[in-house]
């Protein structure tokens, strides 16, 4: 039974990668709501919006802005072209302000990026765990239909 469902799942797999996917793909929706969340200094920004989706039930989700500052920063970035990318992982402790932050939840997976700055230069990545907050964290979600189909949308695969 278990060899059935493996090679029942793997067929599956196969029969949806050979579906011609279009270069552009298009879904029309509307917001629910919206949802606005704080953080308190200290919390971690990816922990936090883990928790805060978890609490509110949140599938899918737009991250329409944030704001804040910062005591420590880590995230990634492509470093070549080949796909999949080479990635770099740049973290420090650093006082900086949060001055974007953007991204999705796809079927209850946060992908957010970030922009942060001080009084010279802006930088950022998709956001990994132990970007914490200085003063705190705000950021506002435009909360989806959980059954809109994109939890494929930020894989190139796909």
């Amino acid at each position: 039974m278990k060899n059935f469902v493996i090679l029942f799942f793997s067929l599956i797999n196969t029969i949806s990668s050979a579906q011609q996917i279009p270069d552009i793909y298009t879904v029309e929706t509307s917001f629910d709501r919206l949802e606005i969340v704080r953080m308190r200094s200290g919390t971690d920004l990816l922990e936090g919006l883990k928790q805060a989706i978890g609490e509110k039930n949140i599938k899918n989700a737009v991250i329409l802005a944030g704001i804040g500052s910062v005591t420590d920063y880590h995230f990634h970035v492509v470093s070549d072209k080949n796909l999949p990318p080479a990635e770099e992982y740049p973290k420090a402790s650093r006082a900086l302000d949060l001055t974007t932050l953007q991204g999705y939840i796809l079927n209850g997976r946060i992908h957010a990026h970030m922009t942060l700055s001080d009084e010279n230069n802006a930088f950022g990545g998709h956001v990994e765990p132990g970007t914490k907050a200085l003063t705190f964290f705000i950021v506002t979600l435009g909360i989806l239909p959980d059954d809109l189909m994109i939890k494929n949308f930020d894989n190139y695969q796909w």
